[in-house]
Protein backbone atom coordinates (compact mmCIF):
# COMPACT_ATOMS: atom_id res chain seq x y z
CA UNK A 1 0.00 0.00 0.00
CA UNK A 2 1.15 3.29 -1.30
CA UNK A 3 2.44 6.01 1.97
CA UNK A 4 -0.41 8.79 1.99
CA UNK A 5 1.12 12.44 2.26
CA UNK A 6 -1.19 14.42 5.25
CA UNK A 7 -2.07 17.63 3.38
CA UNK A 8 -0.35 20.52 4.46
CA UNK A 9 -1.69 22.88 7.27
CA UNK A 10 -4.07 25.42 6.23
CA UNK A 11 -3.14 29.02 7.21
CA UNK A 12 -4.84 32.08 7.18
CA UNK A 13 -2.90 35.60 7.79
CA UNK A 14 -4.98 38.06 9.72
CA UNK A 15 -2.82 41.30 9.99
CA UNK A 16 -3.48 45.27 9.40
CA UNK A 17 0.16 45.84 7.81
CA UNK A 18 0.85 44.21 4.36
CA UNK A 19 4.71 43.77 5.16
CA UNK A 20 3.51 41.63 8.06
CA UNK A 21 1.59 39.38 5.72
CA UNK A 22 4.55 38.95 3.45
CA UNK A 23 7.42 38.39 5.44
CA UNK A 24 4.84 35.57 7.65
CA UNK A 25 3.61 34.48 3.90
CA UNK A 26 7.41 34.16 2.89
CA UNK A 27 8.24 31.74 5.98
CA UNK A 28 5.16 29.78 5.84
CA UNK A 29 4.70 29.22 2.36
CA UNK A 30 8.32 28.19 1.97
CA UNK A 31 7.13 25.04 4.33
CA UNK A 32 6.37 21.81 2.40
CA UNK A 33 3.57 20.85 5.04
CA UNK A 34 2.24 24.11 5.25
CA UNK A 35 0.19 26.23 2.95
CA UNK A 36 -0.91 30.13 3.26
CA UNK A 37 -4.35 29.27 2.00
CA UNK A 38 -5.46 33.59 2.16
CA UNK A 39 -4.43 37.07 3.74
CA UNK A 40 -7.22 39.67 5.48
CA UNK A 41 -6.60 42.85 7.05
CA UNK A 42 -8.88 42.71 9.96
CA UNK A 43 -11.02 40.27 11.87
CA UNK A 44 -13.80 41.15 10.11
CA UNK A 45 -12.40 40.36 6.44
CA UNK A 46 -11.15 37.05 8.14
CA UNK A 47 -14.91 36.08 8.79
CA UNK A 48 -16.08 36.50 5.25
CA UNK A 49 -13.41 34.69 4.38
CA UNK A 50 -12.72 31.56 6.31
CA UNK A 51 -16.21 30.04 4.92
CA UNK A 52 -14.21 29.57 1.61
CA UNK A 53 -10.64 28.99 2.80
CA UNK A 54 -11.29 26.35 5.98
CA UNK A 55 -7.86 26.94 7.15
CA UNK A 56 -6.35 24.99 9.61
CA UNK A 57 -4.90 27.89 11.51
CA UNK A 58 -5.71 31.77 11.92
CA UNK A 59 -2.87 34.05 12.71
CA UNK A 60 -4.17 36.60 14.14
CA UNK A 61 -3.01 40.00 15.05
CA UNK A 62 -4.47 41.96 18.13
CA UNK A 63 -4.63 45.29 17.18
CA UNK A 64 -6.30 46.27 14.00
CA UNK A 65 -8.78 48.47 12.92
CA UNK A 66 -12.43 47.28 11.88
CA UNK A 67 -12.68 44.36 14.39
CA UNK A 68 -9.84 43.98 16.32
CA UNK A 69 -8.05 40.24 17.16
CA UNK A 70 -9.56 39.79 20.54
CA UNK A 71 -12.88 40.46 19.13
CA UNK A 72 -12.61 38.19 15.87
CA UNK A 73 -10.92 35.45 18.41
CA UNK A 74 -14.23 35.96 20.37
CA UNK A 75 -16.57 35.26 17.32
CA UNK A 76 -15.13 32.19 15.86
CA UNK A 77 -14.63 30.30 18.93
CA UNK A 78 -18.10 30.90 19.34
CA UNK A 79 -19.08 28.83 16.44
CA UNK A 80 -19.23 24.61 15.71
CA UNK A 81 -16.46 24.30 13.55
CA UNK A 82 -13.42 26.60 14.25
CA UNK A 83 -9.92 26.79 13.16
CA UNK A 84 -7.25 26.70 15.94
CA UNK A 85 -5.68 30.55 16.67
CA UNK A 86 -2.40 31.60 17.00
CA UNK A 87 -2.40 35.28 18.39
CA UNK A 88 0.59 37.55 16.94
CA UNK A 89 1.61 40.17 19.54
CA UNK A 90 3.93 42.62 18.93
CA UNK A 91 4.56 43.67 23.30
CA UNK A 92 4.44 40.57 25.09
CA UNK A 93 3.27 43.06 27.85
CA UNK A 94 0.03 43.91 25.87
CA UNK A 95 -3.48 43.87 28.21
CA UNK A 96 -4.90 42.44 24.98
CA UNK A 97 -3.15 39.38 25.03
CA UNK A 98 -5.00 38.52 28.85
CA UNK A 99 -8.08 39.30 26.41
CA UNK A 100 -7.11 37.00 23.58
CA UNK A 101 -6.34 33.94 26.44
CA UNK A 102 -10.18 34.64 27.83
CA UNK A 103 -11.62 34.66 24.40
CA UNK A 104 -10.17 31.11 23.42
CA UNK A 105 -7.23 31.77 21.65
CA UNK A 106 -5.08 28.68 21.06
CA UNK A 107 -1.74 30.28 21.54
CA UNK A 108 0.32 33.21 21.49
CA UNK A 109 3.89 34.46 19.43
CA UNK A 110 5.41 37.67 19.52
CA UNK A 111 6.37 39.13 16.24
CA UNK A 112 9.47 39.25 16.27
CA UNK A 113 9.64 35.15 16.76
CA UNK A 114 12.73 33.56 15.19
CA UNK A 115 11.48 32.23 11.86
CA UNK A 116 12.16 28.39 12.34
CA UNK A 117 10.03 28.99 15.93
CA UNK A 118 7.19 30.28 14.23
CA UNK A 119 6.67 27.47 11.86
CA UNK A 120 7.39 25.13 14.71
CA UNK A 121 4.51 26.89 16.97
CA UNK A 122 1.92 26.83 14.20
CA UNK A 123 2.38 22.59 13.58
CA UNK A 124 1.57 22.51 17.45
CA UNK A 125 -1.54 24.67 17.69
CA UNK A 126 -2.39 23.00 14.59
CA UNK A 127 -1.96 19.58 16.46
CA UNK A 128 -4.05 20.90 19.23
CA UNK A 129 -1.23 21.51 21.69
CA UNK A 130 -1.65 25.15 23.00
CA UNK A 131 1.59 27.23 22.31
CA UNK A 132 2.67 30.07 24.32
CA UNK A 133 6.17 31.66 23.57
CA UNK A 134 8.17 31.64 26.75
CA UNK A 135 8.83 35.65 26.78
CA UNK A 136 4.74 36.19 26.53
CA UNK A 137 4.28 33.90 29.30
CA UNK A 138 6.67 35.44 31.60
CA UNK A 139 5.42 39.20 31.05
CA UNK A 140 2.06 37.75 31.14
CA UNK A 141 2.66 35.98 34.43
CA UNK A 142 4.11 39.11 35.83
CA UNK A 143 1.01 41.36 34.48
CA UNK A 144 -1.56 39.05 35.79
CA UNK A 145 -0.20 38.32 39.69
CA UNK A 146 0.31 42.62 39.65
CA UNK A 147 -1.26 42.72 42.86
CA UNK A 148 -2.46 39.70 44.21
CA UNK A 149 -2.19 39.16 47.72
CA UNK A 150 1.00 37.10 49.35
CA UNK A 151 -1.24 34.20 50.25
CA UNK A 152 -1.57 33.01 46.77
CA UNK A 153 2.04 30.99 47.24
CA UNK A 154 0.42 29.54 49.89
CA UNK A 155 -2.76 28.55 47.98
CA UNK A 156 -0.34 27.45 45.11
CA UNK A 157 1.92 25.39 47.18
CA UNK A 158 -1.47 23.36 48.18
CA UNK A 159 -3.05 23.01 44.95
CA UNK A 160 0.27 21.27 43.62
CA UNK A 161 0.49 19.20 46.33
CA UNK A 162 -2.39 17.45 44.72
CA UNK A 163 0.16 16.54 41.96
CA UNK A 164 1.74 12.99 41.51
CA UNK A 165 5.42 13.43 41.05
CA UNK A 166 5.33 12.95 37.60
CA UNK A 167 2.26 15.78 37.10
CA UNK A 168 4.40 17.90 38.96
CA UNK A 169 8.02 17.34 36.70
CA UNK A 170 5.66 18.23 34.06
CA UNK A 171 3.41 21.35 35.54
CA UNK A 172 6.66 22.91 36.20
CA UNK A 173 8.19 21.78 32.88
CA UNK A 174 5.21 23.78 31.29
CA UNK A 175 5.66 26.61 33.40
CA UNK A 176 9.15 27.36 31.95
CA UNK A 177 7.79 27.59 28.53
CA UNK A 178 8.35 23.66 26.94
CA UNK A 179 6.73 22.02 24.84
CA UNK A 180 4.71 18.45 25.08
CA UNK A 181 7.77 17.43 22.49
CA UNK A 182 10.06 19.30 24.73
CA UNK A 183 8.92 17.82 27.57
CA UNK A 184 8.57 14.32 26.24
CA UNK A 185 12.08 14.89 25.39
CA UNK A 186 13.53 16.27 28.57
CA UNK A 187 11.79 12.92 30.80
CA UNK A 188 12.37 10.21 28.87
CA UNK A 189 8.36 10.27 27.94
CA UNK A 190 6.40 9.87 24.63
CA UNK A 191 3.85 12.91 23.43
CA UNK A 192 1.26 11.33 23.96
CA UNK A 193 1.87 10.35 27.47
CA UNK A 194 2.81 13.81 28.12
CA UNK A 195 -0.65 15.10 26.82
CA UNK A 196 -2.45 12.31 29.30
CA UNK A 197 -0.65 13.78 32.38
CA UNK A 198 -1.62 17.41 31.07
CA UNK A 199 -5.14 16.74 30.91
CA UNK A 200 -4.81 15.05 34.75
CA UNK A 201 -3.17 18.04 35.50
CA UNK A 202 -6.05 20.26 34.03
CA UNK A 203 -8.73 18.70 36.33
CA UNK A 204 -6.28 18.58 39.50
CA UNK A 205 -5.58 21.99 39.37
CA UNK A 206 -8.68 23.10 38.23
CA UNK A 207 -7.80 25.43 34.94
CA UNK A 208 -8.46 25.33 31.21
CA UNK A 209 -4.68 26.55 29.38
CA UNK A 210 -1.09 25.98 29.81
CA UNK A 211 -0.52 29.58 31.27
CA UNK A 212 -3.08 29.21 34.59
CA UNK A 213 -0.65 25.88 35.04
CA UNK A 214 2.15 28.35 34.86
CA UNK A 215 0.89 30.65 36.82
CA UNK A 216 0.50 28.27 39.44
CA UNK A 217 3.82 26.82 39.10
CA UNK A 218 5.75 30.31 39.45
CA UNK A 219 3.23 31.71 42.46
CA UNK A 220 4.30 28.10 44.41
CA UNK A 221 7.82 28.94 43.35
CA UNK A 222 8.65 26.10 41.82
CA UNK A 223 9.84 27.74 38.33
Amino acid sequence: MADVTPSPIRILLVDDDPLVRSGLALILGGTPDLDVVGQAGDGSEAIRMLPELSPDVVLMDIRMPVLDGVEATRFLKARKSCPRILVLTTFGADEHVVAALSAGADGFLLKDTPPAEIVEAVRRVAAGEPTVSPAVLSTMIGRIRDGEPDDDARVAIERLAQLTEREREIACAVGRGLSNAEIAAELFLSVPTVKAHIGRIFTKLGVENRVQIAIVVHDAGEA
